[in-house]
């Protein structure tokens, strides 16, 4: 963003993130809780499986948490790093017509979640393109990652089962890579948004870095396509354990939420990847979930994400030093920051 604008008119853009945010948050926690309502998740099969290991979380810790999420994400508004998000969910039309479809679809995840079928999907795709880790319904959901209609309501399910807190979540690590390049002219700056998915992340990183030149990356080609028409940014189709990318050519590389649904001996490869194709003094930002050395207080809530979700990968996640996978792949932890229930690392490659 143009630091030179007026301080006044990043303050005013703050007072309506703030605004924004609230009927955000409103919106997507009844939303969410009218679907918990019909499907009664913590009943059935799922269940059954979960012994939890970790004292229950106060709701107080978690109430602060959560709004802190919001408040970051308004102070950083207010100090011009980046833009106020859009208007949505403020159009109505097409906030009803969103959570309409992300109900209808939830009973049917509810039955697959009851079934213990996070493998549907690979009767559907068999083909050597996509690895077989990826070839599953993660968080049960209808069609993986391979369809037009999961593409289209995969923003919704996770504003749902965040209420609301998804993109300030997101946001942490624009917050931290706008910080990195603050008066840094973007034109000639490259960055590849990998494992792109529906493209809110890349959405924002192109309001954000208008002058740089970006790509998003991703398996799924109905998710690229809906990152396309979301963001305005192309996109590349291909794994992230291969990126098609020369050594040392990119200025910055970011990853949202995808660690946690790789396996243990895959994130290495992915990582190695990410450093080979940054330029030395490039930053690679990574978000993704908490771990319990993060929050304690919070432990509960990771332990039941995977029993309720299917998350096969995330357990052994959890447990990941995270900065030590980095180092051993050349890249150095520099920063790093939180917000709810997601945290944001920033590593730069020395």
């Amino acid at each position: 963003m143009d630091g030179r604008r007026d301080p006044g008119a990043f303050a005013l853009e703050a007072v309506r993130q703030r605004a924004r945010s609230a009927v955000k948050a409103a919106w997507w926690t009844a939303t969410g809780g009218l679907a918990r309502a019909i499907t009664q998740p913590t009943r059935g099969e799922s269940r059954k499986s979960f012994s939890p290991q970790t004292p229950p979380v106060s709701a107080q810790r978690l109430r602060r948490v959560y709004l802190e999420a919001f408040e970051k994400d308004a102070r950083d508004v207010a100090a011009g790093l980046y833009p106020a998000m859009e208007a949505a969910p403020t159009r109505p039309l097409r906030s009803v017509i969103q959570a309409l479809d992300f109900l209808a679809d939830a009973r049917v995840v509810d039955q697959r979640r009851r079934r213990g079928d996070g493998v549907e999907v690979r009767d559907e795709i068999n083909s050597p393109s996509y690895p077989n880790y990826y070839r599953q319904n993660f968080h049960y959901q209808t069609g993986g990652w391979f369809t037009d209609e999961s593409a289209r309501r995969y923003d919704a399910q996770v504003e749902a089962l965040f209420a609301g807190t998804a993109g300030a979540m997101r946001r942490r690590g624009l917050s931290l890579l706008a910080k990195h390049w603050r008066g840094r002219d973007q034109r000639g700056l490259r960055l590849v948004d990998v494992a792109c998915g529906s493209g809110a992340f890349l959405h924002d990183l192109q309001r954000t870095f208008p002058r740089a030149a970006m790509a998003g990356l991703d398996l799924s080609p109905a998710y690229l396509a809906r990152a396309r028409h979301l963001s305005g940014v192309g996109g590349v189709q291909a794994n992230a354990e291969a990126m098609p990318f020369a050594d040392g050519t990119l200025d910055a590389v970011t990853c949202v939420y995808l660690f946690h649904e790789l396996p243990p001996r895959v994130r290495p490869v992915v990582a190695a990847a990410m450093a080979r194709t940054l330029k030395l003094g490039g930053v690679l930002v990574l978000v993704d979930s908490i771990q319990p050395v993060d929050e304690p207080d919070l432990a509960r809530l990771l332990e039941a994400f995977p029993a309720y979700f299917h998350e096969p990968y995330y357990s052994s996640y959890a447990e990941t030093d995270l900065a030590a996978l980095f180092d051993a792949v050349g890249l150095k932890l520099i920063g790093q920051d939180r917000a709810f229930l997601s945290k944001a690392l920033l590593f730069e490659k020395l």
